[in-house]
């Protein structure tokens, strides 16, 4: 073996073994003992192991979440950063003098569980992300991903500019969005009020909005959802908006069939 050989079987190595070090690290955050055991029930229909390879997620970034909510992924991402990476939680309206009554009660729930548990979940960064308005999720060009799960069927609706605007502003060159959520089939009609929305329609919004489409992964894909409910993807776990009425149905189904999709900025 000459000696460019031997250099380049060496490399190979080394890129080899940190990509597995970075397996093996989110793997222990996956299946820590921190996180609730309602949440890891979920992981079947959510993989939330192989969604964030997808997106490239490492822990050396600077990670922002779109609405958080209650926190599932805030669990397995403040714990993977909390040592090399940074984590940023875009969530809702945090000024006391505005904000409703829900968004008081999961902003205390949050911080209770997360910003004030340091020692295993880091110095989590929490932000108001309202559309609309001029306040920057980040210093311009810091973020190496933004991540919006099960979100996008809301703000394609309401604000489908504003919200990849402010993502683009905070984002590096060559910074990516992860985009998880109910995937409608595109042979059939988008109706807003049902929670699922088509691949194409996020194509469009981002690529608008100066985003590169990436790629796509059937990883949270569900054949055996039928998207026709009588309350939308709601009807589905772990909502169950029909309570008992077919439950064993729905229950049958799981959750619902979901896209996940990459962009860039450029």
């Amino acid at each position: 073996m000459n000696k460019i050989s031997q250099i380049m079987l060496v490399a190979t190595v080394a890129s080899c073994s940190a990509l597995t070090s970075v397996a093996d690290s989110l793997k222990t955050v996956v299946s820590g003992d921190h996180r609730t055991e309602a949440n890891v029930i979920r992981d079947v229909y959510r993989n939330p192991q192989e969604t964030l390879k997808f997106f490239g997620i490492t822990e050396n970034m600077t990670v922002i979440e779109s609405w958080p909510g209650s926190g599932w992924y805030t669990e397995i991402l403040a714990a993977y950063l909390k040592d090399n990476g940074k984590y940023i939680a875009a969530t809702y309206n945090r000024n006391p003098d505005t904000q409703k009554s829900w968004q008081a009660r999961l902003n205390k729930n949050y911080d209770e569980k997360f910003t004030a548990n340091k020692e295993t979940y880091g110095d989590i960064k929490v932000v108001s992300f309202a559309p609309g308005s001029d306040k920057e999720l980040a210093m311009p060009g810091t973020v190496d991903a933004v991540l919006d799960f099960r979100n996008a069927h809301n703000w394609v609706k309401s604000a489908a500019s504003e919200v990849p605007s402010t993502w683009f502003k905070s984002l590096k060159k060559g910074g990516i969005v992860g985009i998880v959520d109910h995937r409608m089939d595109d042979n059939k009609p988008y109706i807003p009020a049902n929670g699922y929305i088509h691949e194409t329609q996020l194509i469009e919004i981002m690529e608008k909005e100066g985003f590169k489409f990436v790629g796509k992964s059937d990883v949270n894909s569900n054949p055996r959802d039928t998207k026709d409910h009588p309350k939308g993807v709601w009807t589905l776990p772990p909502t169950l908006a029909e309570k008992d009425a077919n439950r064993n149905k729905y229950l049958a189904i799981g959750e619902s069939d979901r896209l996940v999709m990459k962009f860039m900025k450029p």
